[in-house]
């Protein structure tokens, strides 16, 4: 078990982006594309990352929720599935993923990939929430990165990648997490307080922290 008590930079973090055909697709959401980025000492260690098309084998409908440069055409030259599972279960095992919204890549990657075995989940829109209660709207991953003036820096750490893509979101997201962890003390930057304001089950239920673990920022 990871120690809750240790700097949250020191933990084993995996950041993650999926994009898949889309819960309307009738016969079944399709994995399309996936990015895991692990991050080491609060960065993305982008020469690390694992970014992947994935041929669903079939003929996607494209809609206004599919990424952009994401076609049938391109996906026919992807591997499959099968081929790159082993990549990701590896990279996922015994890690805390960090997406922007994390819900929605878990459920897809776990409907797909069962086997994948993360032992938690963070998640930076509640995190974004958290820090600025006072925006009721907003918080989407680019709208942040737009705000911090660092979506030219996503850009330029992801070549070849662009927002709504997986590699440039799993970078952005990453870099949005380090970001707002900055102002966090080093006693309140644990990986305990990171989970107790950011932190989900895998069944996606909010993180519960020990009764005695201080959230970050308690007392601001």
């Amino acid at each position: 078990m990871p120690d809750d008590t240790a700097p949250w930079t020191d933990a084993h973090l995996v950041a993650i982006d999926v994009e898949g055909s889309g819960p309307q697709d009738p016969a079944g959401e399709a994995l399309l594309e996936i990015a895991l980025v692990p991050i080491h000492r609060g960065t993305p260690d982008v020469d690390n990352a694992f970014s992947t098309l994935i041929d669903p084998q079939r003929t996607i409908t494209r809609g206004p929720w599919t990424s952009p440069g994401i076609t049938n055409t391109v996906l026919r030259d992807a591997p499959v599935l099968d081929e790159v599972a082993p990549a990701i279960i590896d990279l996922v095992a015994d890690a805390t993923l960090v997406g922007h919204n994390v819900r929605v890549d878990w459920r897809l990657l776990h409907t797909v990939l069962p086997e994948a075995s993360p032992i938690g989940l963070v998640d930076t829109l509640r995190l974004a929430k958290h820090r600025h209660p006072e925006l009721r709207t907003g918080h989407g991953l680019q709208a942040w990165l737009d705000r911090l003036s660092l979506s030219d820096d996503i850009t330029h750490a992801a070549p070849g990648s662009q927002p709504h893509r997986a590699l440039w979101d799993t970078v952005g997201t990453a870099a949005l997490l380090r970001t707002f962890m900055h102002d966090a003390t080093p006693a309140e930057a644990t990986l305990g307080g990171l989970m107790a304001v950011a932190g989900l089950n895998l069944d996606g239920t909010p993180f519960s922290p020990p009764s005695d673990q201080h959230s970050l920022w308690d007392n601001l």
